[in-house]
Order: C-alpha cells, then sequence, then structure tokens
C-alpha cells in the first residue's frame, strides 16, 4: 500500500514547493482548491521523506499566501458587492457575503488572520471584504503576514509530525486504520474544493429574520 508514495518521496522536496506556491496563491485568489490539504500534504512527505529543508514549503506557503491575500485585497478596494458576481471564478454573490461581512464588522481587523483557519470562510472573502472596507493598507499588512505564517506553518507542521511518526502510526492502526485516513484527507480535500456550495448551504440553513409588523 502506498507503494506509489514512495516513489514519489525522492521528487517532491525538490519540486514539491512551487506546487505548494501555485496552489496556495490560486486558493488565496478564491480559485477552488485544496490550500490547507496540500500545505498538509507536504509536511507530511517532507516528514516521511526526512530530505531537504522543512523551511522551503513554509516559505513558499506562506509567500503564496501573502501575495495572494494581498491582490484579494486590492481586488476589494476597487470592487463593490454587486462588483463581485462579475468575477466568474469566486461564485459569490451579496447574498452569500452577509454573514462573512457581519464576521468582519464584529471581529474587525483580525478577521484576516482568524479567517484562515475557519474551514467555511475562504481566505479570499476576508481579504476582499478588508479592501471593501477600506481598512488601512499598514493594519491589513500587519494581519496579512501573520495569518500567512501562522498559516502555513500550522499546516506544514501537523503534516510533517504525522509524516515522521507514520510507521508508528502504520504498525498500531493496521491497514484498515491507514485506508480511513485516506478517505478522511479526500473528504477534506473534498469540502475545500465545495467549500463555495457549503457555505452558501450554510447560509441557507440561517433562520430568515421576520421583518418587523
Amino acid at each position: 500500500m502506498l507503494h506509489w508514495l514512495h516513489e514519489l518521496l525522492p521528487h517532491l522536496p525538490r519540486y514539491g514547493s512551487v506546487l505548494v506556491f501555485m496552489v496556495v496563491f490560486l486558493n488565496n485568489l478564491g480559485f477552488p482548491l485544496p490550500g490547507e490539504t496540500i500545505l498538509l500534504g507536504a509536511g507530511f512527505i517532507w516528514g516521511r521523506s526526512a530530505a531537504g529543508s522543512l523551511w522551503e514549503p513554509i516559505a513558499a506557503g506562506a509567500a503564496a499566501s501573502f501575495i495572494g491575500g494581498s491582490c484579494a485585497f486590492w481586488m476589494g478596494r476597487r470592487l463593490d458587492h454587486s462588483g463581485l458576481e462579475r468575477i466568474r471564478w469566486l461564485h459569490l454573490t451579496p447574498q452569500r457575503m452577509e454573514w462573512p461581512d457581519r464576521f468582519l464588522k464584529r471581529h474587525g481587523a483580525k478577521t484576516v488572520f482568524i479567517a484562515r483557519f475557519i474551514a467555511l470562510f475562504p481566505p479570499v472573502v476576508a481579504n476582499l471584504l478588508a479592501g471593501m472596507s477600506k481598512l488601512s493598507w499598514p493594519t491589513f499588512l500587519g494581519y496579512n503576514l501573520a495569518g500567512s505564517v501562522a498559516y502555513a506553518t500550522t499546516y506544514i507542521l501537523v503534516g510533517h509530525f504525522f509524516g515522521r511518526r507514520w510507521k508508528t502510526i502504520e504498525a498500531v492502526l493496521g491497514p484498515t486504520g491507514l485506508y480511513a485516513i485516506l478517505v478522511a484527507v479526500v473528504l477534506i480535500a473534498c469540502g475545500v474544493i465545495f467549500r463555495h456550495s457549503l457555505t452558501r448551504w450554510f447560509g441557507c440553513l440561517r433562520p430568515k429574520r421576520q421583518r418587523g409588523g
């Protein structure tokens, strides 16, 4: 089992940072790519291969997150809520922006940092709203940088932890447990990829406000 992973291990530390950068960058621009999953996978692979510096994927992930977030912020500077509908790949409508908008108004600039760790809150939404809200550039820069570094470091270190201890986990869980983990990873990746649909579904579950009368 996982023989394909063993074949890829010697090569991924060499080219994996480029893949991490591309996926995380596009994810931060709103494309439905599994940014968190690629970071976890990179950490896992680096942990399994014990080759290359762990700082390479962390730097790639943090830089991609920071640059992508900054691009989204400046997009927000030039757009209003209705203008978002013209950007096809975002799949955002004013209705779907309601609860993220309320979250930003409640927590302020901290949302830029917090959103990176909320599965149903794509980072692009927080960064777009930060731009629309006319949040100052220096304030956004600080939270975006801190969030990007924490985001990439956390996910890669978690993946690395399990990669280094994979033989122990394999011995304890056996084949059934390993397949269960792989299924869980696939489901998480699908959840991230279809996060926009989940967000819309989540919004539909929220009770509608009754108009006064």
